[in-house]
């Protein structure tokens, strides 16, 4: 690859770690002769748990939206990069026979929605007819992209995304002013959603996502679930991302305090508590601000609420409650159910043994009959 190309290609893959495409994403860790590539490549955790090195990058840093967060928003003084539709595929080939990415995460600046859509979905049809790149392939959609280019995208793709950024149009006037929430970007995603269940399985397998921008624009935690949740149930999203806002110089919201990583960590736990758990929004204990609590995680916050209905005998309790038991998720809900029908659960030991967080469990079930004897709180 050469030394000028690569050089643009690293500049456009820094810039793409601002959207994010996996909560899980970690940077390249390698050898002295990979350091370069860090700046564009991504480890995502794939299906099945697998670390999966993506290459993430921009199609190009140039925007004409003036999004107040964003550091590359129009106006703001700093050196921009584009790549035509064959330079990113030739590279993102050279970069996947030599066996350091599996993926690919194409996002993009916006000059002209119908323009750049059309160059993203070049570069991705190069990489699939051309150079014959057979893996995951997440692509993101623009807001008021045209039902050919949706239509195409989840042709192509594995997964497409749509950012909304702020959970209602009030909440992203005060963050993009230029974006149209409704028929700019819930549309998209509607839309995305219809040529997916057309495709019936054969299209975008891995569905398709958003991502919130959290804390900049005042909104609350149960505005940024409830959102989720209606897209979850009407849309069949496949999960939505939360980015703690963190403020870039020489912006308009560049003397806001950054959201703290604990507000956005309890975000995901609540998230996953919809989408794994059963919990709806409406079940989930919030401040009077309308905050999840920052002190203990939301599933913990909900049966302190809710203590009439523990403890729970863990021998008898149905999968649903066993999932509303702290320490206990899905995978540890089915071990419970098969280890039952071998024999009676007696111990925080045998417990241990299913990989259940024995000692967060404790004080919500009974064992055999009785309470499990537990180390109490020094504080």
């Amino acid at each position: 690859m050469a030394a000028e190309l690569r050089e643009r290609l690293a500049l456009l893959g820094q810039a793409a770690q601002y959207d994010v495409c996996s909560v899980t994403e970690r940077p390249v860790e390698g050898s002295a002769p990979r350091e370069e590539l860090a700046r564009y490549v991504t480890y995502v955790i794939a299906q099945g748990g697998r670390r999966m090195p993506v290459m993430k990058v921009l199609q190009t840093s140039a925007c004409e939206k003036n999004c107040f967060y964003c550091p590359f928003r129009a106006g703001r003084d700093l050196r921009r990069e584009t790549l035509a539709p064959e330079e990113l595929a030739r590279a993102f080939d050279e970069m996947w026979r030599r066996g350091l990415v599996e993926g690919l995460f194409l996002s993009s600046g916006i000059v002209g929605t119908r323009r750049t859509q059309d160059r993203m979905i070049a570069t991705v049809e190069l990489v699939r007819r051309k150079y014959g790149f057979p893996g995951y392939i997440h692509l993101k959609l623009l807001p008021h992209a045209e039902p050919a280019h949706i239509e195409r995208a989840v042709q192509l793709a594995d997964r497409v995304s749509v950012n909304l950024e702020a959970p209602s149009p009030e909440r992203l006037a005060l963050l993009a002013p230029k974006k149209d929430f409704g028929a700019g970007l819930v549309q998209t995603l509607r839309q995305a959603a219809a040529c997916i269940r057309a495709g019936e399985g054969r299209y975008a397998r891995a569905g398709q996502t958003t991502q919130f921008v959290v804390g900049a624009a005042g909104e609350t935690d149960r505005e940024l679930l409830s959102t989720s949740q209606m897209l979850y149930e009407e849309l069949g999203l496949a999960r939505a991302y939360y980015s703690a806002f963190s403020p870039v110089p020489d912006t308009p919201l560049a003397s806001q305090p950054p959201t703290p990583p604990l507000r956005e960590h309890r975000l995901y736990q609540g998230d996953f508590l919809l989408r794994r758990y059963g919990f709806r929004v409406e079940e989930l204990i919030f401040d009077a601000q309308g905050h999840l609590p920052l002190h203990t995680d939301p599933k913990t916050a909900w049966a302190e609420a809710h203590r009439e209905l523990f403890p729970l005998e863990l021998n008898r309790a149905p999968r649903e409650l066993l999932l509303r038991i702290p320490g206990i998720g899905p995978v540890a809900a089915r071990r419970v159910l098969a280890a039952r029908r071998r024999g009676t659960l007696r111990s925080l030991g045998d417990l241990e043994k299913l990989g259940i967080a024995a000692e967060k469990a404790a004080p919500y079930i009974l064992l055999a009959g009785r309470r499990p004897l537990v180390q109490l709180s020094l504080w």
